[in-house]
């Protein structure tokens, strides 16, 4: 993660753009879903999102959710945020993590997400984005997660990460 003081200078040009991510677990598996279109495509990755109007995150996340996966979260927890950056891009994402603890309703494929449970023993983590790579295993042992990545804004490399565990 970045220090504070050259944090704030390099942000101060860029667009804050919050999104939101939903992971569920139950019975030592974890829900993910393969994206099948727009950005991420061809990822396995939680469900989320940006959000629309005047909706809070804890609301756009639930909606996200059950938008993508024809679930309704009924309790959650926020484990994160984690902020992506993109070179050579006006603006950065500030993803929010949540964890659903209860929920009503089973996964189903929509337009945009084909859903899977994976062991948490055998999660595709080489099947994910780079960065998840890193923060997710922190996530998976109960850990909270904060940090950053920053990835090159044609090809999507990861160039650089920087994640911790926070209470």
């Amino acid at each position: 993660m970045l220090p504070s003081t050259e944090a704030s200078e390099i942000l101060k040009d860029k667009i804050k753009k919050i999104q939101t991510l939903a992971i569920i677990e139950k019975d030592n598996k974890v829900l993910l879903a393969m994206k099948k279109r727009g950005f991420g495509v061809g990822w396995w990755n939680g469900y989320g999102g940006k959000l629309i109007g005047d909706e809070t995150i804890e609301e756009a996340m639930l909606r996200e959710l059950k938008e993508e996966s024809k679930i309704i979260g009924t309790k959650f927890n926020k484990r994160g945020v984690v902020n992506f950056f993109f070179e050579d891009s006006d603006s950065y994402i500030e993803m929010h993590i949540y964890e659903i603890t209860d929920y009503i309703g089973e996964a189903e494929e929509t337009e945009e997400m084909a859903p899977r449970w994976f062991d948490k023993s055998q999660i595709p983590l080489d099947q994910m984005w780079p960065a998840d790579r890193q923060w997710l295993p922190l996530y998976f042992a109960g850990k909270n997660v904060e940090g950053s990545a920053t990835f090159n804004g044609e090809t999507n490399e990861l160039i650089e990460a920087n994640f911790k565990a926070v209470t």
